[in-house]
């Protein structure tokens, strides 16, 4: 492969930190106060189905505000202190930019868990994950520098003033749910999922935190990790819809259900609650006692749940309410003077207009006569020279005005109009979308929806490679497979693209699913299309009737650094239209 790991140079600066267990007085990283965390670390998404090591002896290590590591870590501002071990906000001096440090004693009975964990999650890579910059053993202490999010809100924020609506609930479990199963195909699990472990950016995606170093800091393990990462999941889901914690306790600032009465749906609990997303919840939370849906099985894996939000009809956006301008209020303000506000029976007589005065008066008079005059005159003319052309011979008013039968058989006339109206493709609308990446981790599984909701500003980016444009020998291609709901005849693409360049090649298949078993080369072609600006136009030499679509990217330009993603052979699909 020819992706790197870019743990270290391709991230941007700053991360929340891992806080939710600071002291009272001591603000979160997004300013918001936290409360101190119990000894028994209550307010987990449940109890642990392994068992937490016992407290260590080992104490923190003494360190202030200032102190620096590796000669470039300057620690700023203490967030968390527990267990044997501390977080700081600190910078990076080196790159001036924000992060997050973890610290404990290299004699603290966690110290070589955790350096594992952080070194198994940078190797992940995965920009859904707030990812993991350094792990280092000197002088005695163990420290992981990780991203900070300057921009990002904990969700435990976020549900502070309400629940979440039904597309914003639908994107956090689509997205979190997609990265955890990315995860755990690498063999690695979270089992802290709880609300602060999860960030909303300021451009509405969801980043993880603490991806196997949160539970190696409080020494939590567990005997079926996919299943306690589902059920954290469920409950993130459960409480953005309801506001309410999916289990008797109070936790993360929300109220926790009423005692002796069991879990209950969503839907229950508040009024409005989307029913597919009530259903999707109790299935995650099914292993708590939860019954699942009377139709669909309990989902006991991401990789189950990210499927069953993939087959759910697909929730919008809801439009923007726009509200009338307020009505533009003359001022009675008037040459110096404020002036008197006229009465109703003011406003309700009649006012006649002044009479012009004196010879200016009387010269005008004239001046508007003589004008109607001329134009009563050049309207009897013209009335009289179309009158005597209609009884000229060849003039029949009743067909001079009407094509003959010769003018619509041209392809100008009446009919070649219509014929081009039925003829010209016709918009189709695209139902769900799933990427496909079938020989290699997925390239941004999460934001597929972006490439079809008719926004410009949102997309699905490639990972980036080091050479290029063609992806092979690396890989065959990465692309999006779009299902239009029902069979459909499918004539071209117009293909929205971030990125101009050396070259874009993309291809249009037909594949029989959204998880198609067999391999692009196997599948109908419709199309293929190079392009070196950020419009790519596919058009088919004749239609294909199908209900799936795949837009196959094989060849990506070389592409500046932005955002999150440094320079590399890369691309990124802005909006997709297919037509019929």
């Amino acid at each position: 492969m020819a992706e790197r790991s870019t743990a270290a140079v391709d991230v941007a600066a700053g991360s929340n930190g891992e806080s939710p267990t600071a002291k009272a007085d001591q603000p979160t990283a997004d300013g918001a106060p936290q409360k101190q965390d119990t000894s028994s670390d209550r307010g987990d998404h449940r109890p642990d189905d392994g068992t937490e090591t016992s407290r260590p002896q080992a104490q923190p290590p003494e360190l202030h505000s200032g102190h620096k590591l590796a000669r470039r870590y300057r620690l700023e501002e203490c967030v968390t202190r527990l267990d044997g071990f501390s977080s700081w906000r600190a910078v990076d001096e080196k790159l001036r930019r924000a992060v997050g440090v973890h610290l404990l004693p290299a004699d603290h009975p966690r110290a070589r868990s955790v350096l594992a964990a952080a070194r198994s999650s940078a190797l992940l890579g995965d920009p859904r994950f707030v990812q993991v910059l350094d792990a280092v053993e000197e002088n005695d202490l163990v420290y992981v520098v990780h991203e900070w999010l300057p921009d990002a809100t904990e969700l435990t924020s976020v549900l502070a003033s309400g629940p979440l609506e039904a597309h914003d609930a639908y994107q956090l479990v689509s997205q979190v749910s997609l990265a955890m199963a990315a995860a755990h195909r690498e063999g690695l699990a979270h089992l802290r999922l709880t609300p602060s472990a999860v960030l909303r950016t300021s451009s509405g995606q969801y980043r993880i935190r603490g991806l196997a170093v949160n539970a190696a800091l409080r020494g939590i393990s567990s005997d079926t990790p996919q299943r306690a990462d589902t059920e954290a999941i469920g409950a993130l889901l459960y409480a953005s819809l309801t506001r309410r914690w999916p289990y008797q306790d109070d936790a993360y600032g929300m109220a926790g259900l009423p005692k002796d009465i069991g879990l209950i749906a969503p839907d229950q609990v508040r009024a409005g609650v989307h029913r597919g997303l009530s259903e999707l919840a109790m299935r995650a939370l099914v292993n708590d006692g939860a019954t699942a849906s009377r139709q669909e099985p309990p989902c006991t894996t991401p990789e189950e749940l990210a499927r069953a939000v993939g087959e759910m009809p697909r929730i919008r956006r809801p439009e923007p309410v726009f509200t009338a301008p307020p009505e533009y209020q003359r001022t009675t303000y008037q040459q110096g003077t404020y002036r008197r506000q006229p009465t109703q029976q003011e406003l309700t007589q009649p006012v006649p207009p002044a009479p012009l005065q004196g010879r200016t008066g009387k010269a005008l008079k004239w001046a508007v006569a003589a004008l109607l005059i001329a134009a009563l005159g050049l309207g009897s003319w013209q009335l009289a020279d179309a009158l005597m052309d209609r009884d000229k011979p060849g003039n029949d008013p009743g067909t001079s005005t009407q094509p003959n039968e010769a003018e619509n058989d041209k392809p100008g006339g009446k009919e070649g109009t219509n014929k081009d109206k039925e003829d010209s493709p016709q918009l189709i609308t695209i139902t769900g979308a799933q990427e496909y990446s079938p020989d290699g981790p997925a390239q941004n599984a999460a934001n597929v929806g972006a490439t079809y909701d008719d926004r410009s500003d949102t997309y699905w980016r490639t990972k980036r490679y080091v050479d290029g444009p063609q992806l092979a020998p690396y890989k065959d291609g990465v692309g999006i497979i779009y299902d239009l709901g029902s069979a459909q005849d499918v004539s071209a693409a117009s293909i929205g693209l971030r990125y101009g360049g050396d070259r874009t090649t993309a291809s249009l298949y037909a594949p029989d699913s959204l998880s198609p078993s067999a391999s692009v080369t196997s599948m109908k072609a419709i199309g293929t299309a190079t392009t070196s600006s950020t419009t790519l136009k596919i058009k088919a030499k004749e239609a294909v009737t199908t209900r799936y679509v795949l837009v196959w990217l094989t060849d990506v330009p070389h592409s500046p650094k932005d955002g999150y993603s440094g320079a590399g052979y890369k691309q990124a699909i802005t909006d997709v239209k297919l037509k019929g």
